[in-house]
């Protein structure tokens, strides 16, 4: 159970190629992912939007329906994890460094930099960059991810199956799931996240360098032998934790992401602009509410501006959403053994959305508030921004002492989660895969994250994760379809026997 399969050596094989061609070709690469992302966003905005709102009405009607109530798991099994730790493991996979970036970095760039359709750095401005930061961190996002690990978790725990997206589709097409077709699913699940945590640690290197140079002025700023370093210790540190198990290393992490965040957040309520935060918060709830329909369709069809603006931002992430929902809805349905559908809707759907509401609420009021001062937060780079704001701010240097521990902790525990989620997919989704496999994979990826860091190949890279989710999609839809039918007819049993 625990032996590699082919899927991992054929998963292994595409990264690899997609790798040696962002590194050797890298210019050549952005331009032909550039390319394919363009026509894709462009050409299939609609359906982007379309799909996205199918899935949240999805697990809508599951939360209120009364199959709700039957759990994934046997009838007399318990959750695995308490609330509070269940809870904080799916921020901590789901969202988690993304929201110390741009927590204050995307409201700031809808307010004074590319509004959607209002002047920069207007009343309008303010208002509607928090709507729309609430609408690509909130419940749409959290509906792609339910929807995987919805499925995945009733599958698997609740039938039997395998931890496979494959297994998922056997009501529909039987027998095939297990042939090339099969394959071919789950391979495309385990490279959309060996790419994606491969750009995370890539990433989270530049924005942690990033941070350390605006606090220290001896470290320089997007320098690759920092860079590499910063990597080699998260290297270490996930490994150690992947070693210990999900029960062990990304349970404790997964607790220190919480308990950090609230803090800094409870920081910068208190040192910040407070009436404006809670003011703001109120407002854009009303606001978020009011609009959430037109903003969930919305395509500006016959104004080339906004539409431009729709596709570099809401289908930039749903598509984005899409290509991570392999990993984080493998993770999130792996540690939600035993809840109920109902139990585990409100868990994913509501609450991590409420905290993500609060968080920007806080940081991108905060950094509005300091642009509207006087001081120029535009020109920063995204990893710059929010230690320029705890600059302007009483307590500004422990604030970012303990952001940059925060994001250094996220960022292990988004690569030690999505290890164990690789090693799960190329073992046949056992739910202990052994260390040797998911190390071999957290090496793997660390060295991709270097090389492409070497040649520039990371933002080509990235985009070729976006084009991935175009695909996935319709297997995400076929997964909808595949529940449904299977849920429908226990339900229909459980009834009669009653």
């Amino acid at each position: 159970m625990k032996k590699v399969t082919n899927v991992f050596w054929i998963s292994l094989a595409l990264v690899l190629l997609a790798v040696a061609y962002g590194a050797f070709a890298p210019d050549n690469f952005a331009e032909v992912t550039g390319n394919i992302e363009g026509f894709l966003t462009t050409s299939f905005g609609w359906y982007y939007l379309l799909i996205v709102s199918i899935m949240v009405l999805f697990c809508l009607f599951f939360l209120i329906s009364p199959m709700g109530q039957i759990k994934l798991g046997k009838e007399n099994e318990k959750p695995e994890f308490s609330f509070i730790t269940w809870v904080s493991m799916l921020f901590s996979a789901g969202m988690g460094i993304g929201l110390v970036f741009w927590g204050s970095a995307e409201p700031l760039s809808h307010f004074a930099i590319n509004p959607a359709t209002a002047e920069p750095e207007s009343a309008e401005a303010f208002r509607e960059s928090m709507r729309f930061t609430f609408f690509h961190w909130g419940i749409h996002a959290w509906a792609i991810y339910g929807v995987v690990a919805l499925v995945l978790a009733y599958f698997q725990f609740r039938k039997g199956e395998p931890g496979l997206i494959s297994s998922t589709l056997k009501p529909l097409f039987g027998d095939k799931m297990k042939g090339p077709w099969g394959i071919l699913v789950d391979v495309i699940a385990i490279f959309a996240t060996a790419i994606g945590v491969a750009t995370t640690l890539g990433f989270g290197a530049i924005q942690i360098n990033g941070g350390l140079s605006y606090l220290f002025t001896g470290i320089p700023n997007d320098n690759f032998i920092v860079q590499i370093i910063i990597i080699v210790v998260v290297t270490v540190l996930f490994t150690i934790s992947a070693w210990s198990g999900v029960s062990k290393g990304i349970k404790y992490l997964s607790n220190t992401n919480m308990v950090l965040a609230i803090i800094l957040l409870i920081m910068v309520v208190i040192v910040g602009p407070t009436l404006l935060i809670l003011n703001t918060f109120t407002d854009t709830i009303g606001s978020y509410v009011q609009n959430i329909a037109q903003m969930s369709f919305r395509t500006a069809p016959v104004d080339s501006e906004e539409r431009a603006w729709i596709d570099g931002w809401t289908i930039f992430y749903w598509a984005w959403w899409i290509s991570w929902a392999p990993f984080v809805g493998i993770f999130i349905a792996r540690v939600s053994r035993g809840r109920t559908i109902r139990q585990f809707l409100t868990g994913v759907l509501m609450i991590p959305a409420i905290f993500s509401f609060i968080w920007f609420a806080t940081f991108g009021t905060t950094a509005m508030d300091v642009q509207k001062s006087g001081v120029d937060l535009t020109g920063l780079l995204t990893e710059e921004t929010l230690f320029a704001i705890f600059n302007e701010l009483p307590l500004g240097i422990i604030m970012s002492i303990v952001a940059v521990i925060l994001i250094a902790v996220f960022f292990v525990t988004s690569a030690d989660s999505a290890t164990f989620v690789l090693g799960m997919q190329s073992t046949n989704g056992s739910l202990d895969p052994a260390n040797t496999v998911k190390i071999s994979w957290g090496v793997s990826v660390s060295l991709i994250a270097v090389i492409l860091l070497s040649t520039g190949g990371l933002d080509a890279l990235q985009t070729a994760l976006i084009i991935a989710a175009f695909p996935f999609s319709f297997i995400m839809l076929m997964m909808m379809g595949s529940f449904y039918k299977a849920i429908n007819l226990e339900y229909k049993a459980i009834k009669r026997k009653r």
